[in-house]
Parts: structure tokens; sequence; C-alpha cells
């Protein structure tokens, strides 16, 4: 009798942790302020700075898993965007943290409080999670400040500032990088699944000006013809540039790093690794908080051996809301939190299709730098981004898309006589020798179309058409030959804004609870 119910006993403690060895590990390697950069997106018929950086690693996981050319952030800034990726959920739908430096009223409902999160969700399924250096999120959502790995060190954070004054630190951050997933590690229980979250913010600004030349080679003049149009081609930009690609060259040695160790335990063929970035360049026009590619778009390659086809190259657009609703999948379990994002394995196995996905991003933004604008205001936008157009909805064009134009003290001033102080004044695009060029050299012949894309005020509406325009400075929504398009794509975008029921459509966005006025 006693064997008898031995069985059942020994049938129960078995099961699970099958189940468990068959649930892939999750890694997530994810760049601050990193756009569409790695070398594996070079294109001879489009010049570009992809010619001139090398990411062996990223090129990797592209080769031996999808590529995904046009990716795109829900939102291009920091706190939506990954509030979004964790979530699922298109941006605005997360409360609190759908807005960067929120202005959330403090004892008022919020949202964002029955919102679980997907690494919760792979731990309630059996994983072990984790994450090193940046969250800029609720911790509750990644798992608890417990769950934060750093134990050896953050300097990756300041990659071209240390090695530049330390040759020697070059090594001895990318071991920091090995000892804190190590540690990470070391928490985890025998076989168990786990999740890891990487997210280093080296590409984030400010770095050390010259050092994409003299740490990694990238010299600024190889890039003289291969900017986009909407950046002015000289050294100041070009060296800027550069040293830009340089910090993403050291991320991606960092995450080679990461792949090395999951190699040396065994554990790189069951281990799902992705590769992106949380939105495009800051202190560039038409980089950072904008809703165009050059702002929105991300690198992005998915490496899962047997599950996902190599050298699979996906051309739809995809959004990185994608990602939770992928890896819950993966995992074998589901979100409780209502995600807007798809599960993108079923397109990306041997009879994978782009037609399976949804074939569009939605992409918007509200407050990123608080006090941009006056009152705290935000600048709401929202676009739909296919694969023949971008749509463009300003809702208030009255209002500086890149925030109000200000003196060095910080008083509003008309844009023509803005100070050289690249901080305060259109503060939603972050200082860089880029932007303080910009304003020295504001009254230039030949800047007008490059001013206007950087911070000029914009129309209620854009409309680009890809084929003919990839860069999308040509708005075309005043066309009457594009009206037809135009009104498809409006009358799409908004079925979606209120189907998901976006607080913009009632501009519950400029007052509280979003909007504390009680505060200075």
């Amino acid at each position: 009798m006693q064997f008898i119910r031995l069985v059942p006993l020994l049938g129960v403690i078995i099961s699970p942790l099958l189940a468990a060895a068959e649930k892939p590990n999750i890694v997530l390697l994810f760049a601050d302020d990193l756009g569409r950069y790695a070398s594996a997106y070079a294109n001879p018929a489009q010049p570009s700075p992809n010619d001139i950086i090398r990411t062996p690693v990223f090129d990797r996981i592209a080769a031996e898993g999808a590529r995904f050319d046009h990716a795109f952030v829900s939102v291009p800034s920091c706190t939506p965007s990954r509030g979004a990726l964790y979530t699922g959920r298109h941006f605005f739908r997360n409360g609190s943290f759908s807005q960067l430096h929120s202005r959330w009223v403090k004892g008022m409902p919020d949202p964002s409080d029955a919102i679980v999160g997907m690494p919760v969700a792979l731990q309630r399924a059996g994983y072990h999670i984790g994450w090193s250096h940046k969250s800029h999120i609720p911790e509750r959502l990644l798992g608890g400040k417990q769950r934060h790995y750093a134990p050896a060190g953050a300097r990756i954070n300041s990659f071209s500032e240390q090695v530049t004054k330390n040759p020697k630190a070059r090594e001895q951050i990318f071991g920091e990088v090995r000892k804190n997933f190590q540690a990470f590690l070391a928490d985890r229980k025998d076989s168990q699944p786990f999740f890891y979250s990487f997210n280093p913010t080296n590409t984030h600004r400010t770095w050390v000006r010259g050092s994409g030349k003299a740490l990694w080679g990238l010299a600024p003049e190889a890039l003289k013809g291969k900017l986009p149009p909407f950046l002015p081609d000289n050294e100041v930009v070009r060296e800027d540039v550069a040293d830009y690609l340089g910090e993403a060259m050291a991320f991606d040695a960092a995450c080679g790093v990461i792949l090395d160790e999951l190699a040396a335990l065994g554990e790189l063929e069951n281990t799902i690794i992705v590769i992106s970035g949380d939105h495009g360049a800051p202190g560039f026009p038409r980089g950072k908080c904008n809703v165009h590619d050059f702002g929105s778009g991300v690198l992005l390659s998915i490496r899962w051996p047997k599950k996902i086809e190599a050298g699979r190259v996906v051309k739809a657009p995809v959004s990185l809301i994608d990602l939770a609703p992928t890896f819950l999948a993966a995992a074998g379990t589901t979100s409780v939190d209502d995600p807007d994002g798809q599960n993108l394995l079923p397109a990306l196995g041997p009879e994978g299709d782009d037609r399976k996905l949804r074939g569009h991003a939605l992409i918007g933004r509200e407050v990123h730098v608080g006090g941009a604008r006056e009152g705290y205001m935000p600048y709401p936008v929202r676009a739909l981004r296919t694969a023949e157009f971008l749509y463009v909805r300003n809702f208030k064009p009255d209002r500086w898309p890149m925030g109000d134009p200000k003196s060095a003290a910080g008083e509003a001033v008309p844009s023509d006589k803005v100070l050289e102080d690249t901080r305060s004044t259109f503060a939603d695009m972050d200082a860089s020798p880029t932007k303080t060029w910009l304003i020295k050299n504001r009254f230039n012949d030949g800047l007008e179309s490059i001013l206007r894309d950087a911070w000029e005020k914009r129309p209620e509406e854009e409309l680009y058409i890809l084929k003919h325009d990839p860069h999308q400075i040509r708005n075309v929504a005043g066309d009457s030959a594009h009206a037809a398009t135009l009104e498809k794509l409006r009358g799409q975008l908004m079925a979606e804004l209120k189907a998901k029921k976006d607080p913009r459509l009632t501009d519950d966005f400029d007052r509280p609870p979003y909007l504390d006025t009680s505060r200075e």
C-alpha cells in the first residue's frame, strides 16, 4: 500500500521538474537610447551609419535566428517604452508609468496598480527572474528590488568615460558584466528556467567626444554622405554619431560576454536571446522623443534554436509590445494584463510568414522631460507605422514638440532668441554637440528644413510615403492626391485609440490624475 501511494506522489514531484526543463530560458539584452544600428542592417543600396559600425554579436543572433528590419517602440521615451515592453500594452494604458517624470496625483486611483507584468508572470510560472542596471519602471514589475543584480559594479553604464581614463577598464568592465550575470545565476534553483534582462545605459549621453575613433576605430569622416538628410553632414555631427556608434559597439561586446557565459554553462541552446533597445538616438533631430523612424525604430533580433528559423528576415512592422506575449507563449503561460501585443513565434518558424503578423505599429508619447513646456504640459502625438506609410497625428500643434524655446536662465523666449544652453531650451532633445551646433548656427542659410524637423511646431497631421521618402521629410498630408490614404490611416489610428480607450482622446493627460497641477 505504501508503494501504491508513493507512485502518484512521485509523479507530482517529477512532473513540475520535467515541465521546468522543457521551458526555455529567456535573456533580454536591452540597450538605452539605441536605435536601429548594427552592421547586419548595412545595405549597399542605402548608405547609412550601419556601414561603419561592427556588431558581431547582434549579427550572430540575427544570422542564427530572426532579424527584424522594422521594429518599433510603443513610445520613444524610456519609462513608458520599458513599461510597454514589460506589460505588452500600449504605453497610454499603463497609468502612472505611461509618461517619463510622471506627475501622477498621489492618492488617486492608478490603473497601473493592477498590472502584473511579464517578468512576474514568468516567475509565477516557475522562472527565476532578475535584471541588471536600468529599470525606470516600478521595480515590482521586475520582481522587486531584490531581483536587481549588479554586485560587481555598473561601470558599463559609463563605458567611454571609464576606458578613456583607464584603458585597462575595458576588460574590467566586461568582467563586471560577467560577474553580475553569474550572481543572478547563483540564485537559481537547480535547473530552474530563468529570465534575465541586461539594461546598460552607456548608449545614453553623455559619452566622451572622440571616443568612437579612439576606442573603436570609427573614423567620423567615414560617415560623410551616410547621415540621414535631417542631420547636418559636418565634422561636429559626424563625430557625435561616431561616438554614439562606439557606445553601441561596447553594448554589443557586453552582450557577447553574456552569450559566452551561457555557452560555458551549456545553456545557450535552450535560451531565447533577444537584442533590442528602448528608442532612438538622443540629442539629434528626429531622434529620441519623435515618432518618426529615426526616433522610434530600433534594432531587434531573436534567436531560439529549432524554434526560430535561422536567417529569417522579418520585413513587416512589429512593436516591442509583442515581446511580452512572445516570451510568455514560449514559457507555456499567458498574461493577465490584457496585452495589446501579439505572439511573434507563429511567424518565425520554418512555415513563418510576415502575413501572420499585425502589419503595423502604434507609436506615441506624452510627457518626456517634465518642465519642457510651460505648466508641465505634454506633447501629445500618436502615429501609425505600416509597411508603406507613416501617419502622424499631432493633437496639440500649438505646442512645441521638443519643448519650449528658452533662454539660459530657463525663461520662455521666441525661438530665434534661444541661447546656447542646450539643456533648458527644447528640453525634450538631449544636450549634445549636435544640438549646440544647431543652436549656434541656427541663422545659417540652408538649415531651415533641418531646424524645422528638429524642433519647430508641427502640423496637425503628417503623412509620409516610405517608398519615395524613407527618411520621412516630405509631408504629403495636404496633397489631395493622397487624401484617400490619409483618410484611411486616420480612421485606422483613431479606431484603435478608441478601442483601447486612450486617455488622450478626452485630453485626460492634460489634467489630474495624469497631471498634478498643484505642484510647482
